[in-house]
């Protein structure tokens, strides 16, 4: 069995693809268990947030394997194969643990070093774990990852200053759109971790709002979030009553899964007000048609992305650190694996050879009839000290190889060699 990893990102892919290749979380365990009624998965954990819709599995036939991954993500998405297919991105093997780390590392993400991506990973594993299509490879392989990803934060560079979603869009609305937010009233659209992020960031901001109003489509969620926040200036609001909160709302942050724009046109045409829009969803939470509307300004991840590259341009020196960390926790994760991989097949050798014995001492039991019980101890024990000076150099070369191209030759040559 081997691993792979097969997804589209917004590294190789346009926002309106993305848009459409997005699943909501409530029904990733569809997807799960339509994984694993193929017939090539034995293992599968899928993540869809706003900029990266992926499978990583551990499978039996390469090509079998993507066919399979490639319907379920056309059955699930709507989408024709033919209009994503040359946009997906295809890890194999080792390069799964590269890109994996390299993504939990924020090293893939539209702003470097970003936090999100590590709750994101983590709750795929986790419903992965829940709906018991993640084993031991994949929970091994994701929870590598996220160490490795909260060390690269923790001792590189990579995540000073602007780091978040949530940090780039409050910075993006007050410092380059210049939204004024004294005695501003704010809206962010949704509960969850980003929307959070942003709300303590708008909270936590020089200027002082008047009030920032929570819509969600859970009312308890939202309570949640005000409780955690602390902040007298938090309201909360079922999301049906998004239309109306924004008629006197200064700036609105969509931060929400949710399949159909919840902000219409025709609410945009009832602000009469100066007002920015930032959406941060996908697929897109606001309507994005907004020209001839001379009150309303409208930005989304494209224009987040276009500034943030600008703005984190002096951060190669943190890049580079940042991939020798996961340059080194690669190659360890790997080395581990093989070296896991060699105690299986040492044990299994081992056992191998017991079996030999046990069996063969049964067959000729008969012939040590008179034999005293001493005696037949002495040949039981010349018999298991023969087999295990046999199995010694075996073991041995399988111990040392352990981590190399030769150790998985020497493995797979061993299982060849005794049928393990």
């Amino acid at each position: 069995m081997a691993l792979i990893s097969v997804g589209i990102d917004h590294e190789h892919a346009s926002l309106d693809l993305l848009e459409r290749a997005t699943i909501v979380e409530h029904e990733w365990n569809k997807v799960l268990r339509s994984l694993m009624s193929q017939r090539n998965i034995h293992e599968a954990v899928f993540v869809s947030t706003c900029l990266r819709t992926e499978v990583v599995a551990v499978i039996d036939r390469f090509h079998g394997a993507i066919e399979e991954i490639t319907r379920t993500l056309s059955d699930v998405t709507g989408l024709a194969p033919d209009k994503f297919a040359d946009h997906l991105t295809v890890h194999f093997d080792r390069g799964v643990a590269n890109h994996l780390f390299g993504v939990a590392a924020g090293l893939h993400s539209v702003v470097l070093g970003e936090f999100e991506v590590l709750g994101q990973l983590r709750r795929a594993l986790e419903l992965a774990v829940e709906e018991q299509t993640a084993g031991t490879e994949l929970s091994d392989l994701f929870q590598r990852a996220i160490a490795s990803g909260r060390r690269v934060r923790h001792e590189t560079q990579i995540a000073r200053g602007t780091t978040s979603f949530a940090q780039a869009s409050v910075s993006m609305a007050t410092n380059e759109h210049g939204v004024n937010l004294n005695d501003a009233i704010v809206v962010v659209i949704g509960a969850g971790q980003l929307a959070s992020g942003i709300a303590r960031n708008l909270l936590n901001s020089p200027s002082r709002l008047r009030r920032l109003t929570i819509c969600n489509r859970t009312l308890a969620r939202a309570e949640s979030l005000r409780a955690e926040l602390r902040d007298d200036r938090v309201h909360v609001a079922p999301l049906h009553d998004v239309a109306a909160c924004i008629t006197e709302a200064r700036l609105v942050v969509a931060a929400i899964e949710i399949a159909t724009p919840i902000v219409t046109r025709r609410d945009l045409e009832r602000c009469d007000q100066n007002v920015l829009f930032v959406d941060l969803g996908l697929p897109r939470a606001i309507a994005s048609n907004v020209q001839g509307l001379d009150h309303v300004r409208r930005v989304d991840i494209g224009d987040l992305r276009e500034r943030i590259e600008q703005a984190l341009g002096d951060r190669h020196d943190a890049v580079d650190a940042a991939r020798d960390i996961v340059v080194e926790d690669v190659e360890k994760y790997l080395t581990d694996q093989r070296a896991r991989g060699a105690s299986v097949i040492v044990s299994e050798l081992r056992e191998y050879f017991d079996d030999v014995v046990a069996g063969e001492w049964i067959r000729r039991e008969h012939d040590f009839d008179d034999l005293t019980v001493a005696q037949r101890e002495t040949v039981a024990s010349l018999v298991r000290s023969v087999v295990a000076k046999i199995a010694h150099r075996p073991t041995i070369a399988l111990k040392e190889a352990a981590g190399t191209d030769q150790g998985t030759r020497l493995s797979e040559s061993t299982r060849t060699l005794f049928d393990l």
